[in-house]
């Protein structure tokens, strides 16, 4: 016959859609239906179940946004049925983003989940009466509003208008040959789409797809059911070729720990995604499901016990697979250095207490891009891989590799892979496997790609149609072949075929997102102060319990520590969740603030004694600076250089004997002279402590993106209410107070006598909408690149524009610092908690030889207001401080960074005990000092190399010791170290990051390491 491909096809899926798989269902029969409605937060089965059941009526309305409604199904399987129960809780567009249920039995156990693709419930075996539970939890899509606004992140809504409208509960009869011919039709139609016109295979499936509908009769599907599926059988038969691609097809279910809704509904999502997989399993043993984030396995046992034990029976099996090793999938951008190694400590020491597994690859499907410190983070932690699919994301330049080696700042590799398929949610169709093959970009070393399937984000995980899709497509002609790996199993095949591949050098910048470092100020803040405070908590109870004997809070600091990793999980920390979440959030934060501040206290005051004089605590070991881990009497620095403040006509002048200031009567500063080198460091027409709002208005994703068009609109902030000029002794302070709009600023410049730093600080009462404000810095500094801190070191970035890849940079992530200069001078600006800056060059004038040539701007983003997901973004309160170092080194910008963010205490005692260590080596910091995870007391002393140097050095101790060696960063033994009175030599790398145990308990020879 003569085909007509599109016909064919078109009406292949018209009888798929509109016969075949309504047939599935041969015969059903309603169920009775009972509510108890929960106005508050959901209940535990027991305490739900208990309730007084009303009359429910298929149909009607249930659930204002966010409540929860427990349903009895009842009935009875009338005989012969091959019988499952359908529940539709009023379902609408794909899992995870609107109402989910979880299905109990009777005696409380539980079955699995339910969501759109995901209806029926298998009933055990010789059932005949049917009780069922359905706690279904009512929440809202946010999603499908279109990114645009809305009220309903907000919080738990019990009075509010029913969300949903309950469609079915019943118990229907399974045709097992519909189902398997639904299948069938859905594979064969989905090549039929893919192959190429010309390809001899496409004809052969189109005929088979016309015979096969044409001995399907509507008014008979069940009788011919076995001779359409006979049209379709030799199709489904013919093997792949030896050489096709191959897929490595891994079970997933990217469940967001919090986003478009709150932490304790992602507890209940993960239970049921879990249950799901689960009871998938019993009837596909070939599937492996790869689950990252300890604290989703934690959360299940602590509220979940019986279905915990089913995971660590199938954890046991090698089905169910933990991954990733993180506490969370964190964002990698602004977490501290020490706060990601924490992240993978955790999860991993999580990982093998409760499962004895330690995965080797890191899984992070979905972060806002990688930092370059974490290649060697993660290969201390006892790392091989990694893995992500969020590159995929580039708008302008596609990512070249898909096989590669990842290389860090300090030439660790990681062996990594980004999956061609170009999603984590796969469902196997034809059209996903097809792009995988056509996409990957190294067929010529490689022959497999991983294919992470499963609905996710809001979880859902894979199911019964993406398992018989992988079976039909194991080997099939046109198809790359399907095999169901563990992520271990794949990466050690990818590794062995293709050592040689190509590296890839530096930060993995995804060109998307860039607004996440600025959205939710709140969490920035919160996050800085927090890893700090917990520095600072590590470090003065292991001296205090070195010191003076007393206990170290080991529980305390474990759980506080898991409160901050769990808040930069990848939509919390970068601000892109519900206004539910981030209020959460920022109590989270308080109540870790509180708690740090008080053990802070309580070991300072342990360890000053009593008395009256003022001790002084410094937690800045920085051997550059030659600051000791421990203070001493309050005795303050003398002031070597007076500093002065004179008004001249609409301007005032400061000199404090190092920098001489103008600062105009707009509040910016306008000249800034190093007298040390005779040098301006303002910019030709540019300002210092500028002050400039932009619209923010980004195609799309609200509170993640930042569109460079924002740049076209600059408005500098030049208006002042008052200005005020205050001269002490030590210093001069500059207020100024401006409005504008609805908005209220009060900034602060302090000019300390003698200094080579300028102080700023911002209080911002904001109420503004989609907009952006920078404070900026043109400096008179002609720099290709701009230097900026990140975990363990830093990175240059490219201050122009010369590539796409160099034009896609311009907003980045840095951490305490930036630094630029020229050979000889310098400037670093440190601050307490922004992360998004700007660093371009500024424009010289062109065709006069005497004018200024092109310096280099430095914005930092300051504050955002994007309305979705939450419409209140940032509204109120807000203060950050920042400082302009001038003449400045990168071990200068260190040292700002740090004296910064980690204030000196002071309390009232006697004694100043001697500090517990101390290093010697240019550029080498101590990150972190703290007792051993295995609660044994030995000391352990994190440290690195921060200038990208090569120096030679000794970490030195001042109590009793039995000897030292190097870890890894789970204090496991790597090597040996010459130690020698009291220290440890060492010879760094350039930002090696380097563990050092010092025992304290002598090792005898029953002990293990």
């Amino acid at each position: 016959m003569h085909q007509h491909p599109q016909r064919t096809v078109d009406r292949a899926r018209r009888m798929l859609d509109e016969r075949v798989r309504p047939a599935v269902e041969h015969r059903s029969a309603p169920l009775r239906i009972g509510v108890w409605r929960l106005a508050g937060e959901p209940e535990p089965f027991e305490q739900a179940t208990a309730g007084a059941f009303e009359p429910f009526t298929a149909g009607s309305a249930w659930g204002p946004a966010w409540t929860t409604a427990w349903f009895r199904l009842q009935g009875e399987v009338p005989a012969g049925w091959d019988a499952a129960v359908v529940v539709d809780l009023g379902f609408d567009g794909g899992p995870g983003f609107q109402c989910e249920g979880l299905v109990y039995r009777a005696d409380g156990s539980i079955v699995k989940g339910v969501h759109p693709r995901s209806q029926y419930v298998r009933l055990d075996p010789g059932t005949a009466t049917i009780d069922l539970y359905v706690e279904a939890a009512a929440n809202p899509d946010i999603a499908a509003r279109a990114f645009r606004p809305t009220a309903l992140g907000d919080g738990l809504d019990g009075g509010g208008e029913p969300q949903y409208r309950f469609r079915r509960a019943a118990v229907v009869s399974i045709d097992r040959g519909a189902e398997e011919l639904a299948v069938d039709l859905d594979v064969v139609i989905g090549w039929a789409v893919e192959l190429a016109a010309d390809d001899p295979r496409r004809s052969k499936i189109l005929r088979a797809l016309d015979r096969a509908c044409d001995v399907i009769d509507p008014d008979r599907i069940h009788e011919c059911v076995e001779s359409a599926r006979a049209e379709l059988a030799p199709v489904l038969a013919v093997p792949s070729a030896a050489s096709t691609h191959r897929v490595a097809a891994v079970g997933h279910a990217h469940i967001d720990s919090a986003w478009l809704w709150p932490m304790r509904e992602t507890v209940r999502k993960c239970t049921r995604t879990f249950a799901n997989v689960l009871a998938l399993m019993d009837d596909y043993p070939e599937l492996r499901f790869a689950c990252s984030q300890a604290q989703q396995y934690a959360w299940i046992e602590e509220h979940q016990p019986k279905l915990f034990a089913r995971i660590t029976e199938a954890v046991a099996t090698g089905r169910f697979v933990p991954a990733g090793g993180m506490w969370v999938e964190s964002d990698t951008n602004m977490p501290g250095g020490e706060a990601l190694v924490r992240q993978f400590v955790h999860g991993k020491r999580y990982f093998a207490e409760r499962f004895g597994v330690e995965p080797r690859e890191v899984w992070l499907p979905d972060s806002f891009g990688y930092s370059a410190a974490l290649p060697q983070i993660a290969a201390l932690a006892g790392f091989r891989w990694f893995l992500t699919q969020k590159l995929a994301w580039h708008p302008t330049n596609h990512f070249p590799h898909h096989t590669f080696w990842w290389e860090g700042i300090d030439g660790t590799r990681l062996f990594a892979h980004l999956p061609p398929v170009d999603t984590y949610l796969s469902e196997l169709t034809p059209a996903e496997l097809n792009h995988a093959t056509k996409n990957f970009r190294d067929h010529a070393g490689a022959t497999t790609s991983l294919v992470p399937f499963g609905h996710g984000d809001g979880g859902g995980g894979p199911t019964a149609l993406m398992m018989e899709r992988a079976r039909r497509q194991a080997d099939l002609e046109g198809a790359p072949p399907i095999e169901h790996l563990t992520p271990t199993a794949f990466f050690e095949r990818a590794e062995s075929e293709y050592p040689d591949a190509p590296v890839w050098v530096g930060e993995l910048y995804l060109e998307a997102h860039r607004g996440t470092y600025t959205s939710q100020a709140a969490m920035k803040r919160g996050n800085r102060r927090s890893e700090h405070l917990l520095r600072e908590a590590e470090l003065w109870c292991t001296t205090a319990t070195l010191r003076t004997g007393v206990p170290y809070p080991y529980d305390a600091l474990d759980r506080i520590w898991k409160t901050v990793l769990l808040h930069q999980f990848h939509d919390v920390l970068p601000g892109s969740s519900i206004a539910w979440v981030h209020r959460e959030a920022r109590a989270a934060y308080e109540g870790v603030r509180v708690e740090l501040e008080d053990l802070i206290a309580g070991a300072l005051a342990a360890l000053a004694g009593a008395g009256d004089t003022t001790i002084r605590f410094n937690a800045v070991p920085m051997a550059v600076a030659g600051v000791p881990a421990l203070g001493a009497t309050d005795r303050p620095a003398p002031v070597e250089q007076a500093v002065t403040a004179r008004y001249n006509g609409d301007q005032w002048l400061v000199d404090n004997g190092v920098l001489r200031l103008t600062i105009a009567a707009d509040g910016t500063i306008t000249s800034l002279v190093d007298t040390r080198h005779d040098r301006e460091l303002v910019a030709d027409g540019a300002r210092l402590n500028d002050l400039v709002l932009h619209h923010d208005l980004p195609n799309a994703f609200d509170a993640w993106d930042l569109d460079a068009s924002y740049r076209a609109t600059a408005a500098p902030l030049r208006t002042i209410d008052s200005l005020r000029v205050t001269e002490r002794p030590d210093a001069v302070v500059v207020e100024v107070r401006r409005s504008h709009g609805a908005s209220a600023y009060e900034q602060t410049i302090t000019v300390p006598a003698g200094a080579d730093r300028v102080q700023f600080a911002i209080d911002v009462d904001w109420h503004e909408r989609e907009k952006l404000l920078k404070a900026t810095f043109g400096l008179d500094v002609r720099a290709s690149e701009a230097t900026a801190e990140i975990q363990f070191g830093h990175v240059r970035r490219p201050t122009h524009d010369n590539t796409t890849w160099d034009e896609a940079k311009f907003e980045v992530c840095a951490h305490r610092w930036v630094h630029v200069g020229e050979p000889g001078f310098g400037v670093a600006i440190a601050n307490d908690s922004t992360y998004g800056h700007d660093i371009r060059r500024l424009p010289g004038q062109p065709g006069d030889l005497l004018a200024g040539r092109a310096g280099t701007g430095i914005g930092l983003s300051l504050l955002r207001a994007p309305r979705y997901p939450d419409p209140e973004t940032d509204q109120g309160r807000h203060h950050a401080r920042y400082t302009l170092v001038s003449g400045a080194g990168i071990g200068d910008a260190v040292e700002s960074g740090l004296r910064l963010n980690l204030p000196v205490r002071e309390v009232r005692g006697t004694a100043v005990p001697a500090p517990i260590v101390a290093v010697d080596g240019d550029g080498v910091v101590i990150e972190a000092v703290k007792l051993a995870e295995d609660r044994s007391g030995d000391v352990v002393v994190r440290l690195y190399e921060s200038l990208g140097a090569r120096p030679t050095g000794r970490l030195r101790w001042n109590f009793v010791a039995h000897g030292a060696e190097i870890v890894d960063l789970l204090e496991r033994p790597l090597e040996g170290c010459d130690v020698e009175e009291g220290a440890v030599r060492f010879a760094l790398r350039p930002f090696q990051l380097l563990t050092v145990r010092i025992r304290v308990q002598e090792v005898t020879g029953d002990e293990d390491d």
